[in-house]
């Protein structure tokens, strides 16, 4: 039974993670037979979102404190993440997680940084959904990985500014990078709903669990 981390960042798209993203995440590892294990940063939020208005708000709020909603309160922090207790890891998008996670270029979280470059160094599946593939790319973009974002050209190039390569990708699909064992999902960056993006978040949960194989 593989043993997947995933990285969460707080709950909701604007300020944390994707919530539909992340869910289905979980639903698919869990039909496909894997154990998980949700990891956040004990930090706060960049910035905490009204959902309802799409205005930032005064509060200060945890990052997995917040993430424990998705993960019905099993949740760890992320600096705890050792790669020798899984075989792949998958992190849901949502532009909060985005902010959360990387502040810019030279800026991403150095516990997911470490996580992801042990994993890759151990040759240990990676799957990124969504906005994620960024994060993917500042943290392991000079070993030349494959990833996709679907199709906008500036997200596009944010990827490939960090020696990593875009490659296009419908919403229903998913890009593998069997070299490097990462695979990629477009998501909610190209939408427009729930049953959409399933289909390209189930594709590339299944290839992340046939390489733990």
């Amino acid at each position: 039974m593989p043993r997947v981390a995933v990285v969460l960042s707080g709950c909701g798209r604007m300020d944390g993670s994707e919530v539909h993203e992340s869910t289905l995440c979980l639903l698919y590892l869990a039909q496909g037979g894997a154990r998980y294990q949700c990891f956040a940063p004990d930090e706060s939020q960049v910035e905490v979102v009204n959902h309802c208005t799409q205005e930032p708000v005064r509060e200060v709020r945890n990052q997995m404190v917040e993430a424990a909603r998705i993960a019905r309160g099993d949740i760890l922090p992320l600096v705890e993440a050792n790669a020798d207790d899984f075989d792949a890891v998958v992190m849901p998008g949502g532009s909060g997680a985005f902010k959360n996670l990387s502040r810019g270029p030279e800026d991403i979280n150095r516990d997911l940084k470490g996580f992801l470059n042990a994993m890759a160094d151990a040759g240990k599946p990676i799957a990124a959904i969504c906005i994620a593939p960024i994060l993917a790319a500042r943290a392991l973009g000079d070993r030349g990985i494959r990833l996709t974002i679907g199709n906008d050209p500036e997200t596009a190039r944010l990827i490939e500014e960090t020696g990593a390569r875009h490659v296009e990708c419908p919403v229903d699909g998913c890009v593998a990078d069997e070299r490097h064992k990462i695979v990629s999902a477009p998501a909610y960056m190209l939408g427009p709903g729930i049953a959409d993006v399933a289909k390209g978040i189930e594709a590339a949960v299944k290839q992340l669990l046939r390489w733990c194989e």
